[in-house]
């Protein structure tokens, strides 16, 4: 490059720059570099061109691009881990750049340092588990309360843990953010071994797998639940637009206290709620953030000034009928206008538009709605390094059998959670019951064994319909109908406050101390042929 800003190369994958204009994108290409890491706020003060017009001129030039801004003197070891997995999913040589490149050199130094840490000299393990959520912590720890001599790793890059069911109770005021958020360091199970890094490659055939920090990890039973791809980019806008103008979500950490902050500020105006494509994690999330606000709203008396909307891009309210009477009660007692085949596809924040794509019959038609406030649900899929790997069915998931949960093709290979392609609600109560199931098989694979144990597609959806009661739905494959308590107890086809009470108080321990930790409550693994 003859022109454009200063570029100084770190190694011979990463160099960086201050800031970059949009005419520099394509000449970046040409100089052959293949990706492009923003490390600036689209929010920092200056007249330089935001992340969205980056990314889009990346994307016409060819090259691959990530967003991972950081506030200078404030750059957080998350940031570095972030900026870690961007260098070891993007095609080098890349190029980052800020400011000035003070952040970016910072950023590329934490991310090094951090693929330099070798957890253990050891490559070789009995079990290895990919994904450090609450499918492989609950695996884990089911397993080696069962068999404290095997080896057993757990491949995970972030340092924190989150409860993501409680970040809906955070949207609506009931929890803290710091209530559902815990060190990764502090629940790891005592006899595994943390491999902080990301996954970049499976290779099924030779039993072992590659890291980004150029680690390859060998096993003999491959667990792989590194839960779903949050897709913010697919609808155009929403990046730039998040956390800022009345634009908020509940499927992040810190966005979920935004959410609250605008319910209990909001007067009168319209409120949008968006559910994407399936599948999602927790398909009771976005109408539970509408419900919760609409309760919110209703005990100021201000419920009757907003004009409340859910778009769901689906053709029903919820996938079981038998708890939709319940959900149509609070959707026309708060009088939210449901908008069923309604799909989000833009969000234009400063100007508060959003942008739906609606199915009428044959037709496809778009519409601009204005909004004081939208809570967005981005659309998901499987991760890239799984969608990509010889491990992936046609959608992109971990191809298994519903019952036993192991891989169609390889046998030592399991997979649960939200990576798999297992017809269950993704939800954190189906993987309570997956993490038993799969523990006893995946010991029976090391010994050679076939599965001795299997999954009814148990999934629980505790809808919080107002605050102070909950629809508490149970169900498993075939949307039939499968309550853990007896009828006259919980009726879980209509609002309950001892549902609400199990969602507020009783879940979170179990979560922590109970699932995470191997006690397999109410939720023993069935034996395969058993009554």
């Amino acid at each position: 490059m003859t022109s454009g800003p200063e570029i100084t190369k770190l190694n011979d994958t990463i160099s960086v720059s201050p800031q970059l204009g949009l005419d520099d994108v394509t000449a970046l290409a040409k100089a052959g570099f293949k990706s492009i890491i923003c490390n600036r706020p689209d929010e920092e003060e200056g007249d330089h061109p935001r992340s969205a017009a980056i990314a889009e001129a990346s994307e016409k030039a060819g090259l691959g691009f990530a967003y991972i801004p950081a506030v200078s003197g404030s750059i957080t070891e998350q940031d570095g881990e972030k900026m870690a997995a961007a260098l070891a999913s993007l095609p080098a040589p890349a190029l980052a750049y800020c400011r000035s490149g003070a952040r970016s050199t910072k950023l590329t130094e934490m991310a090094q340092s951090q693929s330099r840490k070798t957890p253990s000299p050891a490559s070789q393990y009995n079990v290895v588990v990919v994904g450090g959520g609450s499918a492989g912590i609950a695996t884990a720890a089911s397993m080696l309360k069962r068999n404290k001599k095997i080896s057993l790793a757990i491949i995970e890059p972030s340092g924190d843990h989150y409860y993501q069911p409680g970040w809906t109770m955070v949207g609506g005021g009931a929890f803290s953010p710091e209530f559902t958020h815990r060190k990764e360091k502090h629940l790891i199970p005592e006899r595994a071994q943390w491999i902080q890094s990301a996954v970049t490659a499976f290779d099924p055939d030779k039993n072992l797998l590659l890291t980004a920090d150029g680690q390859e990890i060998c096993y003999d039973v491959l667990i792989v639940c590194p839960g779903i791809k949050l897709n913010w980019d697919a609808i155009d806008g929403l990046p730039e637009a998040l956390g800022k103008n009345g634009v908020t979500s509940n499927y992040r950490f810190d966005l979920a206290p935004y959410t609250f902050d605008l319910v209990k500020h909001m007067t009168s105006g319209r409120a949008l709620f968006t559910q994407p494509p399936m599948p999602i994690k927790c398909a009771g999330a976005p109408q539970k953030s509408m419900y919760l606000s609409c309760s919110k709203w209703e005990k100021q008396g201000v419920l009757k000034d907003i004009d409340v909307q859910f778009h769901n891009a689906g053709a029903v309210l919820f996938g079981v009928q038998e708890y939709v009477p319940a959900l149509m009660e609070y959707v026309e007692r708060y009088n939210a206008h449901l908008n069923l085949q309604s799909n989000l596809v833009a969000v234009n924040g400063e100007a508060k538009i959003a942008t739906f794509e609606q199915k009428h019959g044959e037709e496809t038609k778009r519409i601009e709605v204005p909004f004081d406030m939208i809570h967005v649900v981005p659309p998901q899929g499987a991760p890239d390094f799984v969608r990509s790997s010889p491990l992936a069915a046609d959608s992109g998931f971990v191809d298994v059998d519903p019952a036993t949960l192991q891989h169609t093709k390889y046998a030592n290979i399991f997979s649960l959670g939200d990576a798999c392609n297992a017809p269950n609600a993704k939800t954190m109560a189906a993987v309570r019951k997956q993490a038993p199931v799969v523990a006893v098989n995946a010991l029976a694979a090391l010994e050679g064994k076939p599965p001795v144990a299997d999954y009814d597609g148990y999934g629980s959806c505790p809808l919080t319909v107002e605050r102070g009661k909950v629809v508490l739905a149970e169900f498993g494959y075939g949307g039939k109908l499968l309550p853990s308590f007896p009828n006259w107890l919980i009726d879980g086809t209509r609002p309950s406050r001892l549902s609400w009470l199990l969602k507020d108080t009783i879940l979170p321990p179990v979560y922590w101390h109970g699932m995470l930790k191997g006690r397999e409550w109410m939720v023993k693994p069935h034996r395969i042929g058993a009554e």
